[in-house]
């Protein structure tokens, strides 16, 4: 579908989750490599979806299939329940909001430890892939009013992100909720917990593939291995050049978001990369997220596709 300029109710649309490597600050950049013809999409490390909310909202995802897809069991299953329920989530949000504004630190203690994690642990142990909309709710809470929006399990497997220092957090944005919802519950949308290998089975030629995995360290202290329960190697990362490099040469257009680390640059500096058509692309990036103030601020990352930017 070429890209076209939208209007009415897909304005609405952007992500309601903060997300550690959020690429909202990115779109400029990101939009230049998308292709002018899209048969379907797909991102298999959905994180805060940013990219898929600004590409529904311009038009250009219309009428074709998008496949979203994530490792993380629970961030899908917020998803699904707000896709789903979106009145019983909007409902339980506006009750954390109103037990927020009355106690502020200590009610974030209370829902992390007393409800959420309680909760957590039952339905992990179900298996089941949607949160219920009570659940659902008490994440968005935490994501809202915790520390950078960050998702961190310990040991145990419960969530441990310490409280946030926010004056007046917005929790309950009860429209945007209301507009994720009719997008994710759009019949062209699909939501799976999957690893990003699943990808393989269901891009085909002319179909837009976009990675944003959690992004090689720049140094040996700087690793960020929050995103799920398990670490993304270097092993990791080589497993998905490996699959890059295989779609780039079926003909999807692919692009992919990752740091400058010297494992990615050698990966996607190779004579295997260049021969699929990939080129790296640096772009300037704000993060925040690091314990010491000083390294945060504007780094460089890069933009690896095989689609030719436009100016």
């Amino acid at each position: 579908m070429p890209f076209s300029t939208a209007s009415g109710s897909r304005q609405g649309v952007r992500p309601f989750l903060k997300w550690a490597g959020g690429k909202r600050q990115l779109l400029g950049d990101l939009r230049r490599f998308v292709p002018a013809v899209v048969s379907a999409y797909h991102e298999p490390f959905l994180g805060s979806a940013a990219l898929f909310f600004d590409l529904w909202k311009s038009g250009h995802l219309r009428e074709i299939p998008c496949a979203l897809g994530d490792a993380n069991r629970d961030l899908i299953g917020v998803y699904r329940a707000v896709a789903r329920d979106p009145d019983e989530v909007i409902a339980e949000l506006r009750r954390l909001a109103t037990l927020h504004a009355r106690d502020g630190e200590p009610a974030y203690y209370q829902v992390r430890d007393r409800l959420f994690n309680p909760g957590r642990r039952q339905h992990e142990a179900a298996g089941l892939d949607s949160y219920p909309p009570a659940l659902a709710a008490m994440f968005i809470y935490l994501n809202r009013t915790g520390y950078n929006g960050l998702f961190r399990l310990n040991s145990s497997g419960d969530f441990n992100v310490p409280a946030g220092r926010y004056r007046n957090p917005g929790i309950c944005d009860e429209k945007l909720l209301r507009s994720v919802s009719a997008v994710l519950g759009s019949e062209r949308v699909t939501l799976k917990v999957q690893p990003f290998t699943a990808v393989e089975a269901a891009a085909r030629r002319g179909d837009f593939v976009y990675f944003d995995p959690p992004y090689a360290p720049l140094s040996p202290t700087a690793s960020f291995t929050s995103y799920t329960a398990a670490a993304f190697s270097d092993e990791d990362q080589r497993t998905l050049q490996a699959l890059v490099v295989r779609l780039a040469r079926r003909g999807c257009s692919v692009v992919v978001s990752n740091s400058t680390a010297p494992v990615v640059r050698d990966l996607y500096e190779s004579r295997e990369a260049r021969e699929a058509g990939l080129e790296t692309h640096r772009i300037g990036a704000r993060r925040a997220i690091n314990s010491k103030a000083s390294r945060r601020g504007l780094v460089e990352e890069f933009v690896i596709s095989n689609v030719k930017p436009r100016n």
